[in-house]
């Protein structure tokens, strides 16, 4: 059963800031989404009407750099919050569950945090690490590229900020919204810095209203003279900084290159090189001010000069930007990449295919020397839901157990997660995808260790990933085309005496195991287990093994 949108005129002129673009608003209209009913493949427990205080239970800031942490938490509202040994320079308003202010000295501070409604309370630790290193868990939240492409507009950001606190997605963690290309215009300003095209007409209160929800602002930008989709990036071939094709008039009105509609591609050795002047602290001061909190920098072959130029300038500013680099980062970098970066993507482009889903999954395991909590290898983001690369949306092409592969796979490597859909559209499979807050736990702890292969036979594969309290997560994937019996063994895993397996997706235990757990598998299919409580830390006293 499927159930199919059409595309009204007057949400298209809204979603595109009043005009159509890439197509005529008649082919749009005659085109419907079609969104398959994917219900009876939900796994995921609606949360409880009670109090759960859920998200990265650590926290990473700079000394002196503005503080902001939102309490993410499931319940019935109205609720209220609270904070026991929150450190002097921190304040909690106890209605948002929003904590600010600033703290000057390094160090770490062990808070409790509490969240209470009419049906109960919940109490939960966050460490706060006031330090070097920033983005402690892998960044969660929503990247505007795989739905909007070049023809992101302001109202379609708006839009998807909104959903993600409307259809409680921020109540389990996700919190950055990200601008990629298209955005941009020309330079100018008190900086001389890029300023936004026709598309987004108020930066300023765009992240404003965005930081109001309690949510992050993300921004694009590259060390070329020109973006991917040809718009201007943080270099140019000029010193006054106005790139060729915009001094010629050679741009369409959001000032993209070129003024005809042929395809930029012919030309892109005008835009995709990097020019002999830098505009990096133009750039940085204007984001600073707007209150960008992430940066996609985006080109190839990454290098490191530019690489250390952005990380520099970011990290002269009093606010923490996230710094993640793209894209394809070549692996002789890695000792540099994992030492001014926060995320770098290690791939291209990802798709809503099989073969792009998992050629790129199952490839990261030469990163996991490199990964850890401040420095994430980035698999690119997550094709689920309504995506396009255009105003022509179509529902992923993944299957349900392709997608819950896509999902626990991304947990277990702790990559950054992404969201690359249409939210304002969110259908209730995918919703349940992105809420199961077990799932996120795995993605989120606080160890921040990638997850390895401990098994791996033809097209079967299993990855373990330890986990703070002792325990350890368990992805079984079958990469094949038909159904199949795997299993492993305590012993594989390193584990001794009883140990509960639990089903992370379901949210359940399934069975006490002092041997081995058997279990069948789909085709592209997952089971996610969660193997606990670990082996005991207490000190034996008599006994051999």
């Amino acid at each position: 059963m499927k159930k199919t949108i059409l595309l009204s005129l007057a949400l298209l002129a809204a979603l595109s800031g009043g005009e159509v673009l890439g197509q005529t608003a008649q082919a749009i209209q005659a085109s419907p989404v079609e969104i398959p009913d994917l219900s009876a493949y939900i796994l995921t427990p609606k949360p409880a009407d009670t109090p759960r205080i859920n998200g990265a239970r650590v926290f990473g800031v700079r000394p002196g750099s503005e503080f902001f942490y939102a309490i993410a938490a499931t319940g019935v509202r109205p609720m209220t919050f609270s904070a026991e040994g929150l450190p002097k320079g921190l304040k909690l308003d106890p209605r948002t569950g929003r904590i600010t202010g600033r703290l000057a000295a390094k160090g770490e501070y062990e808070v409790l945090l509490t969240a209470s409604n009419a049906l109960g309370s919940y109490s939960r630790e966050l460490r706060i690490v006031v330090g070097d290193r920033i983005a402690l868990t892998p960044p969660m939240g929503w990247n505007s590229w795989n739905c909007w492409a070049r023809d992101v507009t302001q109202e379609q950001v708006l839009s998807s900020a909104r959903a993600l606190v409307e259809k409680g997605l921020a109540d389990h963690g996700w919190s950055y919204i990200n601008i990629d290309d298209g955005w941009q215009g020309k330079r100018g300003g008190k900086y001389n810095a890029i300023q936004p095209n026709a598309k987004f007409p108020d930066m300023a209160g765009l992240s404003k209203q965005i930081h109001d929800m309690g949510l992050r602002l993300g921004i694009y930008s590259t060390p070329w003279v020109g973006t991917y989709a040809a718009h201007i990036g943080s270099y140019s071939d000029n010193p006054d900084g106005e790139n060729s094709w915009i001094k010629e008039g050679n741009h369409d009105e959001n000032y993209r290159f070129p003024k005809e509609k042929k395809h930029y591609w012919r030309d892109r050795e005008q835009v995709w090189h990097q020019g002999p002047y830098s505009f990096v602290e133009a750039d940085v001061k204007q984001w600073n001010d707007w209150g960008v909190d992430y940066l996609k920098y985006d080109w190839h072959p990454l290098d490191y000069f530019h690489i250390k130029e952005m990380h520099d300038a970011l990290r002269g500013l009093d606010r923490d930007i996230v710094y993640s680099l793209s894209n394809s980062a070549p692996f002789g970098e890695a000792p540099q990449l994992a030492r001014y970066a926060d995320c770098w993507r290690t791939t291209g482009d990802i798709r809503d295919t099989w073969q792009s889903v998992s050629s790129i999954g199952f490839s990261q395991d030469r990163w996991v020397a490199f990964n850890s909590p401040g420095h994430w290898a980035d698999p690119d983001m997550l094709v689920v839901g309504l995506v396009g690369w255009g105003p022509k949306l179509h529902y992923t092409r993944l299957t349900a157990d392709e997608q819950y592969t896509h999902i626990s796979l991304w947990s277990l490597l702790a990559a950054p997660l992404l969201i690359g859909c249409d939210l304002a559209r969110l259908d209730d499979f995918t919703l349940s995808l992105l809420s199961n807050d077990e799932v996120i736990e795995v993605n989120q702890d606080p160890l921040g260790l990638q997850a390895v292969p401990v098994w791996n036979e033809g097209d079967r594969v299993i990855y373990a990933k330890h986990l703070e309290d002792g325990s350890i997560a368990v992805g079984m994937f079958n990469r094949g085309w038909q159904p199949v019996k795997m299993h492993f063994t305590l012993r594989m895993l390193g584990l001794r005496g009883t140990q509960t397996v639990r089903d992370l997706w379901r949210q359940k235990d399934l069975k006490e195991c002092t041997d081995k757990f058997e279990t069948e598998v789909a085709p592209h299919g997952v089971v996610l287990l969660k193997v606990y409580p670990g082996n005991s830390r207490e000190k034996k006293t008599s006994g051999r093994g």
